[in-house]
This record gives C-alpha cells, structure tokens and sequence, in this order.
C-alpha cells in the first residue's frame, strides 16, 4: 500500500501500514527458519529461557498467565525432544530449574543465522545503495519509535 502524505490523517495511515508490514516481515522471517514441528506455545517458553536464563515451571507458568499443569505438559515435551533440562534448585530442592540444552542453543543460533542471511540477501538484491541508506535512516526512526513512552496507558496489544 503507497503511502499518499496529503492526507491529513497520515500517522495513523503510516500506523496500519507498519503494522501490517511488521506482521508481514515476521511471517517471512519465520519462513526461512526450522521451526520444526514446535507449536507457538514451545516457541515461547523457548525464547524466556533464552531471555531469562533458568526458570522454574511455576514461574514459566505464571509468566505465560496459564496453570503450572498447562506448563508442565509444554515443557515435558520440550525435554523429551532435547531442547530443555532440569536442575535442582539450590534455592529450593523441591524445584526444578529448567534450561535450555546446547543443541537448543545451537539450533537457535542456526535459526537466527537462516533468517539474516535471507534478509541480507533481500536487501542486497531489492535495494540499491541509496535506497539502502533511506533503510538505514528509516530504521533509526523505527528505533524512535519503539523505544517512545505511550501517551497513554491501555493500548491493546492484540492483532
């Protein structure tokens, strides 16, 4: 969609494009990946432990806004496929601390190399050089952005 600066509503124009160019990159992104057969809720529990390093199943639990049962059927899967292990507490024997394995570690570092190179290669073969320099001030303005404090609290978050 072209975006037309003479109408007098643009932010909020530019507003919906970008959000359905953000979900449009992410699907692409997520194409070039092995995601394997792991569904969306694995993925998750994946990415906090990677962020947050060891983590009970109540505190994955509690995070995710499910029962610790829900969470504790989502990562005995995750570790009968060898992506995550469990270690005593030291702070609490009767918890278990799980983490994630090397070869987790080593297909995420896969995964990630897989998507930047094919957005490297994108931009390589889509954009010339000026246009890979407009790239380059658009994402310091896409940077302003993130990181901005909302006006106000109660913005959804949903699709």
């Amino acid at each position: 969609m072209a975006t037309d600066t003479s109408q007098p509503d643009l932010p909020a124009q530019l507003a919906v494009e970008l959000h359905e160019l953000v979900g449009n990159l992410r699907r692409r992104l997520r194409e070039q990946a092995d995601a394997g057969d792991l569904p969306p809720s694995q993925v998750a529990v994946l990415r906090r432990l990677e962020r947050q390093g060891p983590l009970t199943v109540s505190a994955l639990a509690r995070v995710a806004g499910i029962r610790p049962q829900s969470m504790g059927a989502t990562v005995a899967a995750l570790q009968e496929a060898g992506l995550v292990t469990g270690t005593p507490d030291p702070a609490d024997g009767r918890q278990t601390l799980l983490s994630l394995t090397p070869a987790c570690r080593k297909w995420i570092r896969q995964n990630r190399a897989a998507k930047q190179d094919w957005l490297l290669r994108a931009i390589h073969a889509e954009l010339s050089a000026r246009e890979q320099q407009e790239l380059a001030r658009a994402l310091a303005l896409l940077n302003r952005v993130v990181h901005s404090q909302p006006a106000a609290a109660g913005g959804a978050s949903g699709p």
